[in-house]
């Protein structure tokens, strides 16, 4: 690949302050373009207008600033909307309608807690088990929508073996059926997650996506519907989580270890040091910044199991 072309993203949810743990994903994926003499798009994922806060926008590029992560292309406070993804709701439309037109998509009529319940269907014995909603009948679909039930709709996954090189860890194989159909838009409308990052990576030329380990089993969903909506998948790389001392993973809505608590305690040398310490990066917690990180990036120094906190 020509590294002029090389292109990463941040891409947080503005529904609360960032937390050490979504931190660390930024740290990484900024040292793995600029590694690579690559750019860095900032995009935000404020699907949910009743989770989305503008403040908190602000506060996450603030915040990312502080640190040293800058970025190349994107969203900036007081910016234009195209990187917003509640400004590209037309895209996902014609993405939806796309799969649609194709036969890849269906209306369910389960509450949440029937689809929570649900058991995923397994290859070759999808009548069997998973969402009934995707062999209603014509007549039933008319019934349930006769008595005011609003369908959320979902893709009809099939049987069908998605295979990549995680950049950390790894050849990942998944059948898309092990964990069922999902959804790609809400019964109030929203789109859902799988659907937009999708379209918004494919036209926005990411071409190497870091984030989270939790987001690994979404890899397989997301390659699938890029291709089949015509673009090309970018290449994958999952970072360790950082968790509680329980085991818990870090929240924004718990406010765990939050960017204003640790502002306040740490100077963004001594965060990053800290953080290159946890995730294996150097030997020590020794201040250093972002910048002095660049040079002897790799990831076969970064950890593969999660990492309990110590700050």
């Amino acid at each position: 690949m020509d590294m002029t072309d090389y292109t990463g993203r941040y891409a947080p949810s503005p529904s609360g302050r960032l937390h050490l743990g979504n931190v660390l994903s930024s740290l990484l994926a900024w040292l793995d373009v600029r590694a690579n003499g690559g750019k860095l798009l900032f995009r935000l994922e404020d699907l949910d207008p009743e989770r989305s806060v503008d403040e908190y926008a602000r506060l996450m590029a603030d915040d990312l600033e502080w640190l040293g992560l800058d970025w190349d292309l994107g969203w900036r406070p007081g910016g234009g909307p195209e990187y917003t993804q509640g400004a590209r709701t037309g895209l996902y439309e014609d993405a939806f309608e796309q799969l649609s037109r194709r036969g890849l998509v269906y209306p369910c009529y389960c509450s949440r807690a029937q689809r929570l319940a649900a058991s995923a269907p397994h290859p070759g014995d999808a009548r069997d088990s998973g969402c009934r909603c995707r062999y209603l009948t014509a007549g039933e679909r008319a019934v349930l929508e006769k008595s005011g039930r609003r369908p959320a709709w979902k893709i009809a996954v099939p049987d069908e073996t998605i295979a990549f090189i995680d950049g950390h860890y790894g050849p990942v194989a998944k059948n898309l059926a092990e964990d069922g159909d999902f959804i790609i838009r809400r019964s109030d409308g929203v789109f859902a997650y799988q659907l937009a990052v999708s379209v918004d990576d494919a036209g926005m030329g990411v071409t190497n996506v870091v984030r989270a380990r939790d987001l690994l089993p979404s890899a397989a969903r997301q390659i699938w519907l890029i291709r089949q909506l015509g673009g090309v998948p970018p290449s994958y790389c999952h970072a360790p989580l950082l968790t509680a001392p329980d085991g818990r993973k870090l929240s924004k809505r718990e406010g765990d270890l939050n960017m204003e608590t640790l502002r306040e305690k740490y100077s963004p040398e001594e965060l990053i040091g800290r953080l290159a310490g946890m995730s294996g990066l150097r030997p020590t917690a020794a201040p250093v910044s972002a910048a002095e990180l660049v040079r002897d990036f790799d990831w076969d120094r970064v950890s593969k199991e999660n990492i309990a906190i110590d700050i």
